[in-house]
């Protein structure tokens, strides 16, 4: 009877080992979604995306809850360069302290494959003040329940730098900026061929901040006639809400990704333009699986003050080589 206690006692154990070890072999990883440069003041135009990567290198397969509110699900560990620790923001405090019903749902990650999803630190960690901070986030697989998270994943970690304000431009509106070289992105009086090719290296480069310089996303929102009415019916806070959405749309490719996919080589084959109205026509190549799919793109620009913005496209199909 003693030996059966305590071969049940050394299977529990065994057992309890080989969760650990599994759950140590499934990795939580964090990076941005669009590296660029951030400001204190955050807005709903202004986000600061985290990428966040669950992959699991176990040998089973590893299921865990995610909230509907992903606050019930993540966290963001935020820090000064003194280790000091950074205040939750409002809006976290009055999610988790409302009393309500969290919904979820269950999500299963095989051996070798990995699931991913995007938020946004501001959500979580009220960033007022100006510095270079490291961020690291934190993913509770059976959701975050006051005082009682044992079961967390905790991710890598991440410097951050928030700049005191913007530079604002002669209209106002906050001027973008290289993240590579923080030199201020001014648009040029480029012609319509070259504000094209502007776009198109920018793309291949994945310069996202470059990629938008010479797109007037207003015009591009209003492509489609839905949205066209929402644009009408909003106010001026709700429309750049809607442009906000439609740039990180854009970015993941949800909507519109004929001009936002990546092209292998590009060759402009005609331009023709009036003092207002321009035209670009372009071949380009993409690579998908193992063969070579070609496009033909028409760019239709527009002239406002000596400078060209692309205000529409449309794509033809020419076959695949």
């Amino acid at each position: 009877m003693k030996q059966r206690y305590y071969r049940f006692i050394f299977m529990l154990i065994f057992v309890g080992f080989i969760t650990v070890a599994a759950s140590s072999e499934v990795i939580f990883n964090i990076q941005y979604f669009d590296k660029k440069i951030y400001y204190v003041q955050g807005s709903a135009t202004d986000p600061i995306f985290i990428q966040m990567t669950i992959i699991n290198n176990s040998p089973s397969t590893f299921h865990f809850k995610l909230s509907d509110e992903r606050v019930f699900s993540v966290d963001f560990d935020v820090r000064t360069m003194t280790n000091q620790m950074l205040e939750p923001a409002d809006v976290l405090i009055r999610k988790r302290s409302t009393s309500q019903q969290v919904f979820f749902r269950e999500i299963s990650i095989e051996p070798g494959e990995s699931f991913s999803f995007i938020e946004d630190i501001r959500n979580y960690v009220d960033l007022k003040d100006a510095g270079i901070f490291m961020v690291k986030a934190k993913m509770y697989p059976q959701l975050y329940r006051t005082g009682i998270n044992d079961q967390k994943l905790e991710s890598n970690r991440l410097s951050l730098s928030l700049r005191p304000f913007s530079i604002l431009g002669p209209d106002g509106i906050p001027l973008e900026m290289d993240a590579d070289t923080n030199a201020i992105l001014v648009r040029e009086k480029l012609s319509p061929d070259k504000v094209v090719e502007y776009l198109l290296q920018a793309r291949q480069k994945e310069q996202w901040e470059k990629f938008f310089l010479y797109l007037d996303l207003e015009a591009l929102v209003s492509r489609d006639s839905v949205r066209q009415r929402q644009w009408q019916a909003e106010s001026q806070e709700g429309r750049q809400r809607m442009l906000a959405r439609y740039r990180l749309e854009l970015q993941s490719a949800t909507i519109d990704g004929d001009i936002a996919t990546i092209p292998m080589d590009f060759q402009i084959e005609r331009t023709s333009y009036s003092v207002t109205e321009g035209t670009v026509v372009v071949q380009e190549r993409f690579k998908v699986g193992t063969y070579v799919e070609r496009k033909r793109y028409t760019y239709y620009l527009q002239r406002k003050d000596d400078i060209w913005t692309i205000v529409d496209y449309s794509v033809v199909n020419l076959g695949t080589d």
